[in-house]
Formats: C-alpha cells, structure tokens, sequence
C-alpha cells in the first residue's frame, strides 16, 4: 500500500471527535426513547411492573441506538469488507449490557456501599436540598444518583470506543 492510500484510510483526529459527538447525540435520543418506553410501561401500562418497564425500555433503546449509529455515526466504509448487520447488532447488545448491565451497577455498588461518596459531600448535599433538587439533597439516594452521573463519564466513552473498534468494526478487503 503506497502512502497516499494509508493517509486516506486514517481518521483524524477532528473526524474521531464529530464522530463521538455524534454518538452522544444518538445517546441522548436513546436514552429519552428509554425514559419515555421505562415511563409508559411502568406508570401507565404494567404499573409497578418496574423490572418489565426496565428490560423493555433497555432492549428497545439499544435496538434504536443500533439502527441510528449504524446510519448517522458509524456508516459503512465501501472500500472496506460489507459489514455483517446481525453480527454488528449482537456486538452492540453485548456492549450495552457490559457497560450500562454489568460495568454501571459494579461502580455503582462501589459508590454507594464502598466509597459512599454521600460522606464527603455534605455541603453539596445541603445546596441542593436548599434550592429543593431532591434527588441530589437527599443524603439516603445522593450516593447512587451522583453515581449514575459519575458512571456517565466513564462508561460513554467506553461505549463510543467498544462500538467504534469492535461492533461496527469493518474489515479491510481481501486483495486478489
């Protein structure tokens, strides 16, 4: 391969960051077509019925993250090996059930019964039960809610990097 073909096959390093911001876009809709999928199923259709809302919303949500990265973040490369749709859907199922399933409920255990990071952070704590923001002034739940945000920060990234290197992973051609 000459040297003018290696520098068209490389990313640089602004299209990898439109790239990723594209991706937190997807998972914007993602998660608000989870909230409202969670919402519905949980308040209106199976009340109470958390488990059933959570399992649905989750597999509902990653399905439209898939269509939607496959199209708007991750397009198919023509001068690469046609991508496999189903290999690449298993792939992100199996990315989303080990950082947002398994890798956010671990941290999350570490920061709530571990770490307790509601012990450190009294007067944060105190702002915001003052300006009555509930889920971050309660000291009971401000452990796992500020864990989820914490989360946010480790496992988007990773999500982006999973997805981008393995499951919409495309290989190059066979040269005949």
């Amino acid at each position: 391969m000459t040297n003018d073909i290696k520098d068209k096959n490389k990313e640089s390093l602004g299209q990898v960051f439109i790239q990723f911001i594209k991706f937190g876009l997807v998972g914007v809709s993602n998660t608000v077509i989870s909230g409202i999928i969670y919402f519905v199923l949980n308040s209106v259709i199976l009340p109470g019925v958390w488990i059933v809302a959570s399992v649905v919303s989750w597999v509902i949500s990653v399905l439209w993250a898939y269509f939607i990265q496959n199209i708007f973040v991750f397009k198919e490369d023509e001068t690469k090996e046609k991508r496999v749709w189903w290999k690449a859907l298993i792939k992100t199922y199996m990315t989303y059930a080990f950082t947002g399933l398994i890798l956010n409920n671990i941290m999350l255990f570490l920061w709530t019964n571990v770490i307790d990071i509601a012990k450190y952070c009294g007067p944060v704590i105190t702002f915001f039960a003052s300006i009555h923001i509930g889920f971050l002034g309660d000291p009971e739940t401000f452990s796992s809610n500020a864990g989820w945000f914490i989360n946010m920060i480790v496992s988007i990234p990773l999500n982006f990097l999973i997805n981008k290197f393995w499951a919409y992973k495309q290989e190059e051609k066979k040269e005949d």
